[in-house]
């Protein structure tokens, strides 16, 4: 196990418990996504885990690219059956597969948000609405934390707290314009960047086997750069890790960057 020698007595700890839900916190530069890199190696070399059966989630393909090949020099070609990549990848890879259940075609569009603002403009106008007041990148910030907070439509419409801040800001066709967006988006066969996490979140909610079948294909889960995951995100991941419990989190809790997605640094505190 030569890929160990270079690893202090901390580190080395964090990637021989491999058992069990653990959490890796550290500052810049200490190393902790190399700890995570060589744990996952751990895993398929020395425990002979079946790279088929660990889950691995980034923030960025790049981190996500690295990873994989560091893993491959260490534990072999095997390791590109590793499930890595960002958490938005990923789900996108589950729902094509399960697309057919919540009413989409495998072959879904996936809007960037130039497509998302755009068809908001499109609604904007439509409607007849001020475009100077309901401006696209407003609008498509109040649906994506709300899409980021697991806030649907219909619940939006019935929230007073956000259609009250909604009033109080002059655009109280907010909720109308989300239904509106999230409808066409359904009959496009689109979903956005948002909808990644919320349908994933749907699918695993409404459809037990589906969420059985993963629960016990991942038997490893490990998430880099922890202390970024929204409300979604977390949720998500603590349904898929219920069963064997072998979660594995690397953050540091004074680096968060992603606060403007809805990025919620308790995830990683409590």
């Amino acid at each position: 196990m030569q890929y160990l020698e270079g690893l202090n007595s901390d580190q080395r700890k964090a990637v021989e418990q491999t058992e069990g839900p653990v959490m890796i916190v550290a500052g810049p530069g200490s190393g902790k996504t190399r700890v995570l890199t060589i744990r996952i190696a751990h895993l398929l070399a020395e425990k002979r885990v079946d790279p088929f059966n660990v889950l691995a989630l980034t923030f960025t393909n790049k981190a996500a690219s690295e990873m994989r090949e560091r893993i491959e020099q260490i534990a072999g070609p095997e390791a590109r059956n590793i499930w890595m990549g960002t958490f938005h990848s990923v789900f996108a890879r589950i729902l094509r597969a399960e697309a057919d259940k919540i009413g989409y075609p495998r072959n879904f569009i996936i809007y960037d948000t130039h497509d998302s603002k755009n068809l908001i403009k499109n609604i904007v106008k439509e409607e007849g609405l001020n475009e100077k007041l309901y401006k696209p990148n407003i609008v498509f910030g109040r649906i994506s934390q709300a899409k980021n907070s697991l806030i649907s439509p219909q619940e939006y419409a019935k929230n007073d707290d956000l259609t009250g801040m909604d009033e109080a800001n002059g655009r109280p066709k907010i909720a109308h314009l989300y239904a509106t967006y999230a409808k066409r988006c359904f009959q496009s066969g689109a979903m956005d960047f948002d909808d990644l996490l919320f349908k994933m979140h749907e699918l695993l909610g409404r459809f037990p086997e589906v969420l059985y079948m993963y629960q016990h294909r991942f038997r490893y889960i490990l998430i880099d750069e922890y202390q970024d995951t929204n409300h979604a995100q977390y949720l998500i991941t603590k349904k898929l890790a219920d069963v064997h419990q072998n979660i594995t989190i690397v953050g540091d809790d004074a680096q968060s960057i992603y606060s403007f997605r809805g990025a919620n640094i308790q995830n990683i505190l409590n």
